[in-house]
This record gives structure tokens, C-alpha cells and sequence, in this order.
């Protein structure tokens, strides 16, 4: 077939990451009281973002198929 499986999935890590970030990063202090005050979103937004970066490094770098 020649899809790597880690392309497709880094890519929605990747942009899941990019949109849940975007959102930690502009949404209001107060929305963040009840968790201690951490931004849970924009923290998990950088998390996806860098395991969807991961993923797509990892796709990059396979040796395609011949």
C-alpha cells in the first residue's frame, strides 16, 4: 500500500495539539480555577503537538517500500 500508519495519526495528534493549544493559550485565568490554576489545556495541547511531531519525524525517517 505504502501508507505508513504514522503519518496519518501524527498528523491528527498534530493538529489536535495545534487546536487545543491555540484554545489553552487565548481562553481566560478563570476558567482554570478549578484545576489549581493550570492551564490543562494548553498543557496537553504542547503534549500532543510534540508526540504528533514524534509521530511525523518517525514517518519522515522509514525507509519506504520497495
Amino acid at each position: 500500500m505504502g501508507l505508513d500508519i504514522r503519518l496519518p495519526i501524527g498528523l491528527m495528534f498534530a493538529l489536535f495539539g495545534l487546536i487545543l493549544l491555540g484554545f489553552g493559550l487565548t481562553s481566560g485565568e478563570d476558567l482554570y480555577r478549578k484545576s489549581l490554576g493550570i492551564n490543562v489545556n494548553a498543557l496537553w495541547g504542547g503534549v500532543l503537538l510534540v508526540v504528533g511531531a514524534v509521530m511525523l519525524a518517525l514517518a519522515r525517517r522509514a525507509k519506504p517500500d520497495a
